[in-house]
Order: structure tokens, then C-alpha cells, then sequence
């Protein structure tokens, strides 16, 4: 019986086919012909994100620099949180240019030739962070600024007043450059950086302004007004900035410090009043407790005192001077007494030098 089955196997194999490897056309051709009219089923490839023509595009940043675009692309991706828009010839911004732009939190159009920008087009931008539009051609500030703006930076444009409401609701800004417009002598209201609450860092430098604004932010730690035409200073020019940690006034055309300026900032540590018109050194210095760093170099300084500086006596609280420079005055140094340092942090922190007339 075993026998005869194991014929009947050799002759089922023998009337076998070869096998034959079938490849993916032939497996498709065989599921129509088997009735499968619909065929199988694949899953569809999700379209990419589209990237303006020649732009680059990674994730959601898109930058667009330097191809000499003069106008804001259309096919900007709405999910866009960065927009590197500069060293491009954009004339103007249009009110509809950001309108899907919901999700940008940092745009950059920098050095470009913008002179206008539509009172709506910065209205959908309702995340925006950071807002580059320094080197262009603004005459006045941008309407209906994002209120989520932490950064502003402006400056080197043709901005020549800043409005009382031009930061209006703008609470949440840290850093604000606007140096290098060419503002008037009083092209800043009194009132305008009331909403500023949070700003540390503002820079007002290379204008025609003739005073120290009114009405700064106690916020601030860093103001920078160098460069302009600021002719004195007085001690309500600073009331209130008790965080103020630097101030920059070098440049400018000062030739008197107020009595009781330096009481108003108590937790100053830089001055810079370099280049100036000052005759002789500021009061209040002495009694100063953190200041360390004093720029009052090239000035018209005829004197230094030993109580100019530095307290009366050694065992005091203030803090020791890393900084104190005083050469191109018309100061007869071998005249100034080796005590007039006394609080001085190391004699190579003392800057003196020889006084040439121009």
C-alpha cells in the first residue's frame, strides 16, 4: 500500500509546472483578471509644504535674502514662524502681504528700500516677537505694531518724530533700536515710551535730538543716547531709573552734569561722557556706591581733585572703579595727587595721558 502511494505522488509531481517568479506588473495583471476591478490600495503622498520660488525653506523658516525681490512673495506657507526677507528692493508693504501670517514670530526686512507701510498690513502678525526694519526709507513709525512685539530695531531709516501713541499697548518690548533717524530737536513727545513697562535696552543714537528724553521707562538697565546734540544734563532727566546699569552719552555737546543726576540712578555702573564739553569731573561720583566704569576722556577738563572720585576715607562700601579714563584733557596730570585713586581697583585701570590742542 505504501508503494502505491508514493507512484501516485512521483506522477502529481510530474504533471507540475516549473515555478515561475512573477514580478509587481504581473501580480497587478493577475488581481484584474480575478475580478478585483478597484485593484489594491495605496496611501496617498501627502503633498510638501510649498516654498516661494527660489527661497529656501527649511521646516517652518523661510528665507528669501538677497535675490532682489520688489515685492513680498504671495506663496508664503501660513505656517511660517520665521521670514528672512532682506538685502532684498522692496518698495512697499502692502495691506494684504501678511494676512496669512498668523503663526510668524520673527520678521526681518532689513536693508531694503521701504518708504510706506499700509496702516493693516502688520495687524494679522498677532505673534510676532521680533520686528527688523532698520536701513530703509520710513518717514514715520509703522501703524497698528503687533502688541506681542519684544523686539524693535529701526534704526538708519528717515524717521524724523515719534508720536506720543507710537508704542501704544506695545507692553511687552524688551530691546528698542531707533538710532540713526534724523529726528528734530524735540522729535520725541514727552509720554511716548509711557507703555513700555518691560523695556531694558533702548538706543537713541546719531540723531539731532537736543535733550535727554522725557519720561524713560524705570525699566531700563542700558540707554544709549550717543552721538546726538544733547547740551546738558539734568538730575529730572533720569528720576526714577533705579535699574539703570549703563548710560551711554558720549558724542554729544555736554558741558555740565546737574548736581544730584547720579542720586537719581543709583545702581548705575557705567557713564560714558566721553567726547564732550564737560569742564570739570561730575558730582556725586564719591558717594556713588556701584558705579566702577567712568569714560571722561576728551573733554575740557583743567583738574582732578582727590575727593573726586573716591570717599573720604578707605573702609567704605563703595564699590571699586575697574575704569577710569581721563587722557585728552587739558589736565596737568604730574599735578594729580596718587590718593585721588584710592579706590581704584588696580592703577592700570587709570587711563591719563598727554592733552594736544587741535
Amino acid at each position: 500500500m505504501r508503494s502505491v502511494c508514493l507512484s501516485l505522488l512521483l506522477v502529481t509531481a510530474c504533471w507540475a509546472l516549473p515555478f515561475h517568479q512573477s514580478d509587481f506588473l504581473e501580480f497587478m495583471m493577475e488581481d484584474e483578471a480575478s475580478g478585483d476591478a478597484e485593484g489594491p490600495e495605496f496611501p496617498a503622498i501627502p503633498e510638501g509644504p510649498k516654498c516661494p520660488f527660489r527661497c529656501q525653506c527649511h521646516l517652518r523658516v523661510i528665507q528669501c535674502s538677497d535675490l532682489g525681490l520688489k515685492s513680498i512673495p504671495g506663496d508664503i506657507p501660513s505656517d511660517t514662524t520665521l521670514l528672512d526677507l532682506q538685502n532684498n528692493k522692496i518698495t512697499e508693504i502692502k495691506e494684504n502681504d501678511f494676512k496669512n501670517l498668523k503663526s510668524l514670530h520673527a520678521l526681518i526686512l532689513v536693508n531694503n528700500k521701504i518708504t510706506t507701510i499700509h496702516a493693516k498690513a502688520l495687524s494679522p502678525l498677532t505673534k510676532l516677537q521680533r520686528l527688523y526694519l532698520s536701513k530703509n526709507l520710513l518717514k514715520e513709525m509703522p501703524a497698528n505694531m503687533p502688541k506681542t512685539l519684544q523686539e524693535l530695531r529701526i534704526h538708519e531709516n528717515a524717521i524724523t518724530k515719534i508720536k506720543k501713541s507710537s508704542f501704544q499697548g506695545m507692553s511687552h518690548v524688551i530691546v528698542m533700536e531707533l538710532g540713526s533717524n534724523p529726528f528734530k530737536s524735540a522729535g520725541i513727545e514727552a509720554g511716548a515710551f509711557a507703555d513700555l513697562k518691560r523695556v531694558s535696552y533702548i538706543r537713541i543714537a546719531d540723531t539731532n535730538i537736543t535733550e535727554i528724553p522725557k519720561g524713560l521707562p524705570s525699566s531700563l538697565s542700558e540707554l544709549h543716547l550717543d552721538g546726538n546734540k544733547i547740551t546738558k544734563v539734568t538730575a529730572d532727566s533720569f528720576k526714577g531709573l533705579n535699574n539703570l546699569a549703563k548710560l551711554g552719552l558720549s558724542f554729544n555737546e555736554i558741558s555740565s552734569v546737574e548736581n544730584g543726576t547720579l542720586a537719581n540712578i543709583p545702581h548705575l555702573r557705567e557713564l560714558h561722557l566721553d567726547n564732550n564739553a564737560l569742564t570739570n569731573i561730575p558730582s556725586g561720583l564719591p558717594d556713588h556706591k556701584y558705579i566702577q566704569v567712568v569714560y571722561l576722556h576728551a573733554n575740557k577738563i583743567a583738574a582732578v581733585g582727590t575727593g573726586d572720585f573716591c570717599p573720604p576715607g578707605f573702609n567704605t562700601k563703595k564699590a571699586m572703579y575697574t575704569g577710569i579714563s581721563l587722557f585728552s584733557n587739558p589736565v596737568p596730570y604730574w599735578e594729580v595727587q596718587p590718593i585721588t585713586f584710592r579706590c581704584v581697583f588696580d592703577r592700570s585701570a587709570i587711563q591719563l595721558g598727554n592733552y594736544r590742542k587741535k
